[in-house]
């Protein structure tokens, strides 16, 4: 047979079950979604994480890549097939995918509520899916609709434009102690800032270890700060040990700076 005579050879090389890619392995990633697709049959598209990925409101590209396709098509080593019956079906980046609003609803039956809440901003921030459009689709007895209402209700824009884990650890000390929220990553003085409070004039800088622990990196910060206070800014600087260890006192740290600030 053909195909078993160019596998043997090397000239073909499989990739799933009659799929192949020729000459070698190495494909791009958006080959190897391809691939997946034409596995999956007429139909098929990227769903759940693997959607979310690709319309860049997950931060992680999933291990499995996980598809919605009608029919019976089995999951393969590397996919999961999710049958479907009737689901709408979009492209973007010139592929297949479930729309922004099915994404959410399939991503919010696994995710943690953090993760969600995050690909919420990250939808909205992208002006892919209005709050409006993605309440309408969260319809009770949809699978995912419950979870995706009670991110709606605590839905935190901000969360889009934090570039670190300790950043959003920051946000999550906020509103847990029920500080206000600040400006994520805001410009202040020809400076981004990891953290404002414009009316007071407050700004939190945040110390990751391998940022911030070297003589040059310890001589720029000061240099910020200085030009920060001499604006007029309120300029703490908190550190992941002190955001995670001690919040409490972050907290009380911050609270009387911004009461103080505000008379």
């Amino acid at each position: 047979m053909t195909i078993s005579r160019w596998l043997q050879e090397g000239r073909l090389h499989r990739l799933y079950p009659g799929v192949y890619a020729v000459g070698h392995r190495a494909v791009s990633t958006e080959g190897r979604l391809a691939a997946a697709l034409f596995h999956a049959g007429p139909g098929g598209m990227l769903s759940h994480a693997t959607a979310a990925w690709w319309w860049g409101i997950w931060e992680h590209e999933p291990v499995r890549i996980h598809l919605s396709a009608r029919g019976r098509r089995k999951s393969a080593p590397g996919i999961v097939i999710h049958g479907r019956r009737d689901i709408e079906r979009t492209w973007h980046a010139r592929l297949p995918v479930t729309s922004v609003a099915q994404t959410l609803l399939d991503v919010a039956t696994k995710a943690s509520f953090d993760a969600l809440r995050r690909a919420l901003a990250e939808a909205e921030y992208r002006r892919l899916i209005t709050l409006d459009a993605i309440e309408r689709e969260a319809r009770r007895g949809v699978p995912g609709s419950a979870a995706l209402r009670s991110a709606l209700v605590r839905h935190r824009p901000q969360l889009a434009l934090t570039r670190s884990v300790l950043e959003e650890r920051f946000l999550a000390l906020c509103e847990a102690e029920r500080l206000p929220l600040p400006e994520v990553n805001a410009t202040v003085c020809g400076l981004m800032v990891d953290a404002l409070w414009k009316e007071p004039d407050v700004v939190v800088e945040l110390d990751g270890h391998a940022a911030h622990a070297t003589s040059t990196a310890i001589e720029r910060d000061r240099r910020r700060e200085l030009r920060l206070r001499a604006a007029g800014y309120l300029v703490f600087r908190y550190t992941w040990q002190q955001i995670t260890e001690q919040p409490e006192l972050v907290a009380a740290d911050l609270r009387a700076a911004l009461a103080r600030r505000s008379l």
